[in-house]
């Protein structure tokens, strides 16, 4: 059952009223006792839908999944040797450089 705002006419008096959607629209103010009172237009509530089915990603085709799993890029093993011998590389020039760098401060501390 829903919540109707009345206002009357006369009076400036505003109410809530919780009726029926069949109850007829009330007529006479409960204030001023005048048959001026107007039911209001109201924004209303949302509606909230929960769970499976009501997004429409929820009834995606088997091509579109398929599509959609062959446009996602594949990890390649090729992509991960190359991170180890990287790291392998940056270790050896790491430790080139620091004997390079004792060696100098070496000669020019003599």
């Amino acid at each position: 059952m829903p919540t109707y705002d009345y206002k009357c006419e006369s009076c400036d008096h505003a109410f809530e009223l919780f009726q029926s959607m069949s109850a007829p629209v009330k007529r006479k103010c409960p204030e001023c006792k005048k048959l001026t009172l107007k039911r209001l237009i109201g924004t209303g509530s949302g509606v909230l839908f929960k769970g499976s089915g009501f997004y429409e990603t929820d009834y995606r085709s088997e091509s579109y999944k398929k599509d959609s799993q062959a446009d996602k890029p594949k990890p390649s093993k090729e992509g991960k040797s190359d991170k180890k011998s990287n790291s392998k590389t940056t270790t050896d020039k790491g430790s080139s450089s620091a004997s390079g760098s004792d060696s100098k401060k070496g000669s020019s501390g003599d």
